[in-house]
């Protein structure tokens, strides 16, 4: 449960927000950003993690101003660490409103990434959603705090 004020809260955003939540998978994308790659994006997940039929990965997703990092909620294992300057976008889908998605820049091999998330409630994916714009406008903050005396 989170409290009424949890958006206006900067002390957790530090640490890190976390989430439960299943990993659906993750598609290429042509675009950095834009709400109709992204529909599209996680229609072709959605469609593919159906098809599956297999049991998704249960991830805690940490939400932080040095970015997203997933661990297996199971094994407690470091799944991935997403820088936030890596990440160029994120929403929850209109349609699929219990998904979370965001599109970064993969580390290896510098592609665009869409990876799609499934959440218990559909406030639960638009909490992710809010956390990582927070945690973005706390990224930006910081630096130009940093950069401010230069």
């Amino acid at each position: 449960e989170l409290p009424e004020s949890w958006a206006d809260m900067q002390e957790p955003l530090l640490e890190g927000m976390c989430f439960t939540l299943k990993y659906l998978g993750m598609t290429l994308v042509e675009k950095p950003k834009g709400e109709d790659m992204a529909a599209a994006a996680i229609r072709r997940i959605v469609a593919t993690a159906r098809v599956g039929a297999r049991k998704f990965q249960k991830v805690i997703l940490t939400v932080s101003p040095r970015g997203i990092s997933l661990q297996d909620a199971d094994t407690k294992e470091m799944v991935e660490n997403i820088s936030i300057y890596r990440i160029s976008y994120c929403t929850t889908d209109k349609l699929q409103n219990k998904v979370f998605a965001y599109v970064a820049q993969s580390q290896d091999s510098g592609a665009l990434e869409c990876h799609a998330f499934l959440s218990p409630k559909k406030k639960i994916a638009q909490a992710v959603t809010l956390t990582v714009a927070q945690a973005f406008q706390m990224a930006l903050d910081l630096w130009e705090a940093a950069h401010a005396g230069r």
